[in-house]
């Protein structure tokens, strides 16, 4: 037997050859039409409700575009596929078991929801027709409504009775999903119909007559009522929120508020939108409004909101107990298309004196055409200056660290953790960081940094994903699909052996009630014992260093990661950060009651 095409090894994982059939059956057809739609990979933890489609990827495609990931847990493959699209801007799919693997898969398609992210999401039932279920396995598996497990959270979902119509409802959820607001769909394919023979499969459609549509743009009477009111402003701000990978958007975005003297105010929530070391950019980026940006929000007199994650909430806060906004805004974003009534995710409802029902990418070099170019100066204000290194191991003394091991090169910034503070270190490119989870969940942030991971194999860009303890924890076996798949990519754990946000939540309480603050930590701590992060890492597979417990040792870990990663290598370093070093505590007790 020939070892290399026969390897159990992810990168080889090419099938023996099978013989040349006449018949074929209904999920050959699906899986032709998955590859016409040019998904790329599939993630996916088995389940018998797709075996069919499962046998098909092999045995009739080749295992080759689509490639299976085999992902140790449904969350992590939803999670794969999420950070694939934040870094490559480019759909790839999931594929899920029945009801009990999609229960397992929701909270990382929540994730993918709230962060506007595309997802083709595949799933499978027990056969519908109760006459062809085999005893007990089939009947659990089955679900009369299987969609409704995620209806609220997806954009789109389907159960497909048969192979002409799955090849319409795939085109429908790949065309859903990435038409903006983008997010993920979800199809649900009976296992009775896949695996019927068929006889010769069905003609495909041809898939270029059913691509989502170019984004809408905004009238030209819109955007010349939005030049002149930026134009004749005498202190205007932009707030850069969602924005795609792009660098020509980014460069677009860095000559419109150049011309408007404008500052700019960015948002550790998505990815980087603006070169944040830029002389328009004066306050750090952070995933809540501080007390730096709400002041420059309130002293603007004309407010462009670039799909800003929270704009009700940021003007309240800028406000400042004010019964009104007293600003000109306007607003760009088409995620009103989105919204539910299920999930609050869409946040308050901003007032908007001209809105421009449209993506920023699409938007601003319209804006930048029309603007006049403001002559007077943008307004200065105190910045925050870096923070300086000291001896505590911190977030702070972490992020000295990467910065000083990583000089000079091209990272992409697969994920922060709580504590992070923006001025930690500047993002000058659309990869440098490509944002948060989206949820606010945990668990995350291994699958993300491992699907950016794939999308920039071979780019030249490390992918580096910071995480807490707790969010390793929950996703650490997605270091397993890394390292079969040869996905190179460092991921380093902020770990203060707590979940450490809601020790302050506690503390919080027990304050208002008059309680011992002293007791926040039962419930919370992960301690006694202490778990051995870098042995979880060398569990599956990938290189482990760690635990660092003095700062003048966390270079050197890290430079020691980087060089095991640009050898191909998964490598996870342990950092032992003390608990609550970064965090503002009375600027956390004032947000908790709010």
């Amino acid at each position: 037997m020939n070892k290399k095409k026969n390897s159990h090894r992810g990168a080889g994982e090419i099938p023996l050859k099978g013989p040349n059939q006449k018949e074929l059956w209904g999920s050959d057809a699906l899986a032709a039409m998955v590859r016409a739609l040019d998904i790329p990979y599939l993630a996916l933890n088995p389940g018998a409700s797709y075996r069919g489609l499962h046998d098909s990827i092999v045995n009739y495609l080749g295992n080759s575009r689509p490639k299976i990931l085999l992902c140790l847990h449904e969350e992590n493959a939803v999670a794969i596929a999420h950070g694939y699209a934040k870094a490559s801007g480019k759909i790839m799919g999931a594929l899920v078991h029945s009801n009990v693997g999609l229960m397992h898969a929701s909270m990382a398609v929540f994730n993918a929801w709230c962060d506007r992210m595309p997802l083709l999401l595949l799933g499978a039932t027990g056969p519908m027709d109760a006459a062809k279920r085999r005893p007990w396995i089939d009947w659990i598996h089955t679900v009369s409504d299987q969609g409704s497990l995620i209806r609220d959270y997806t954009k789109w979902d389907n159960q497909a009775g048969s192979v002409i119509s799955a090849y319409e409802a795939l085109l429908r959820a790949v065309q859903i999903a990435d038409t903006a607001p983008r997010g993920p769909t979800y199809v649900n394919l009976d296992a009775a119909f896949q695996e019927e023979e068929i006889g010769a499969i069905p003609p495909l459609p041809d898939v270029k007559r059913y691509c989502a549509p170019e984004s809408t743009i905004p009238s030209d009477d819109l955007i010349r009522k939005a030049a002149r009111l930026l134009s004749g402003s005498k202190n205007p701000i932009i707030l850069a929120g969602r924005v795609s990978r792009s660098e020509t958007a980014w460069k677009h975005r860095i000559s419109l508020a150049e011309k408007l003297r404008a500052r700019v105010l960015t948002d550790l929530k998505v990815g980087a939108a603006f070169p944040t070391d830029h002389a328009l950019h004066p306050i750090p980026p952070s995933a809540v409004v501080s007390p730096l940006m709400a002041k420059a929000i309130g002293e603007a007199d004309v407010i462009l909101s670039l799909d800003w994650v929270d704009l009700a909430g940021s003007l309240k806060r800028a406000a400042a107990g004010k019964k009104k906004v007293q600003q000109k805004i306007i607003r760009v974003s088409a995620d009103a298309h989105i919204h539910r009534g299920w999930s609050m995710d869409y946040q308050g409802m901003p007032p908007a004196d001209i809105y421009l029902m449209s993506e920023p990418d699409a938007t601003v070099p319209l804006l930048l055409e029309a603007v006049m170019e403001r002559s007077s100066p943008a307004r200065t204000m105190q910045t925050v200056s870096p923070l300086k290194p000291d001896n505590i191991v911190s977030i702070r003394a972490l992020a000295h660290a990467l910065n000083a091991a990583t000089k000079g090169m091209d990272v992409c910034i697969t994920h922060l953790p709580l504590g992070w503070n923006g001025a930690y270190r500047h993002f000058k490119h659309p990869l440098d960081y490509i944002g948060s989870e989206g949820g606010g969940g945990i668990g995350a942030g291994p699958g993300l940094t491992v699907g950016a991971a794939l999308a920039l194999k071979g780019s030249g860009r490390m992918p580096i994903g910071i995480v807490g303890d707790g969010d390793f924890l929950m996703g650490v076996t997605a270091l397993w699909t890394a390292v079969h798949y040869r996905i190179p990519c460092l991921i380093l754990v902020a770990n203060n052996r707590s979940f450490f946000n809601d020790e302050l939540h506690q503390e919080s309480v027990a304050q208002e009630r008059g309680r011992p603050r002293e007791n926040r930590w039962i419930g919370q701590r992960i301690s006694d014992p202490d778990i051995d992060l870098a042995m979880m890492a060398k569990a599956q597979g990938a290189e482990g260093i760690g635990p660092i417990g003095k700062v003048s040792d966390i270079v050197p870990a890290i430079e020691k990661g980087i060089t095991l990663v640009e050898g191909g290598a998964v490598c996870v370093v342990d950092v032992r950060v003390q608990p609550g070093y970064d965090i503002n505590l009375e600027s956390f007790s004032a947000i908790a009651k709010r």
